[in-house]
């Protein structure tokens, strides 16, 4: 017989992020607040004894369907920490976009883990599925806890923090993609400029306080991104002209968001930066939300 289980994988931005150091094997180690939102690819994962192997079905071009996908090397993670012998097969249903900021890829693999673990109860414990997550990569954790979140580490250490839910989130990305490890290998601490106030960050988190937290955050990869590509200063630029409370890049980029007091300010600021920005550009309306991976999450689509 074989089992099947659909769910929603959402995107993140960062609320803050800091570069507080270097391990020895040359990770950068971060401070951030992390954030889901309602933007979400859809997974389903399929698996049974009538399956073969691994296999990634996705309609979206130039996504890998092999050991290089995060989502592939989930399901061959827990399989062999499940010591499953029958096969699992992931559909795809791609929303979030590549190399954007939102970590589409850490999305989809804690979707496959929390698919599987809930087609396979008590096979693995919790704190198992977490390890497992980690080993994929550094976002997976979050990806699979969902919410408010302050990361440390390399962003695997995790600390929950209030739910701040219903935030009126306007995303954009231009047509271009930058990879995390580009901007890391250019990133100096010695450029990074203003560097948020980890504690006046948390304090305004905790409190839900927008106006607060847009005093004190920053995200120090700004100073990477923003300099070789300064269309996404105009667009920080445009955000705020819009009436965004915040407005920063999420992640290494290029997604620059806008947090906005309500959702007709968000539609409103949609419909001015469509006129203002080239039309490859995605512009799309969300929301912060309080879970990861669900059955119940909304279905965001770009198109």
């Amino acid at each position: 017989m074989i089992k099947s289980q659909t769910l929603m994988a959402p995107a993140k931005i960062n609320l803050a992020l800091d570069v507080v150091g270097r391990r020895e094997d040359g990770y950068h180690l971060l401070w951030t607040v992390m954030q889901s939102i309602e933007l979400a690819d859809r997974v389903t994962v399929q698996a049974g004894p009538g399956l073969k192997g691994i296999k990634i079905t996705c309609g979206a071009s130039g996504v890998p369907s092999d050991e290089e996908n995060t989502a592939w090397r989930a399901a061959r993670l827990f399989a062999a920490a499940a010591k499953l012998q029958e096969g699992v097969h992931i559909t795809l249903g791609k929303n979030i976009p590549a190399a954007a900021g939102l970590a589409g890829g850490s999305s989809d693999a804690a979707a496959v883990l929390a698919a599987l673990d809930q087609l396979y109860p008590q096979h693995v414990s919790r704190e198992q599925l977490f390890e497992l997550a980690a080993r994929i990569g550094a976002d997976v954790p979050f990806c699979l806890l969902g919410g408010t979140a302050l990361g440390e580490g390399v962003g695997e250490i995790l600390t929950p923090l209030p739910a701040w839910e219903q935030l009126p989130i306007l995303l954009c990305k231009p047509n271009f993609g930058i990879h995390t490890s580009w901007v890391f290998e250019r990133f100096r601490l010695s450029d990074a400029g203003s560097r948020p106030d980890r504690r006046a960050v948390l304090e305004a988190v905790q409190r839900h306080d927008l106006d607060a937290l847009a005093e004190v955050t920053g995200n120090v990869l700004e100073s990477v991104s923003l300099k070789a590509y300064p269309e996404l200063m105009r667009i920080k630029n445009l955000m705020r002209e819009a009436g965004a409370a915040l407005t920063l890049m999420s992640g290494s980029g290029p997604t620059i968001f806008g947090v906005f007091r309500d959702e007709h300010a968000g539609a409103a600021a949609q419909v001015y930066l469509t006129k203002k920005l080239p039309e490859d550009t995605i512009i799309l309306c969300s929301k912060t939300i309080a879970d990861g991976p669900r059955e119940d999450t909304p279905y965001v689509s770009f198109s």
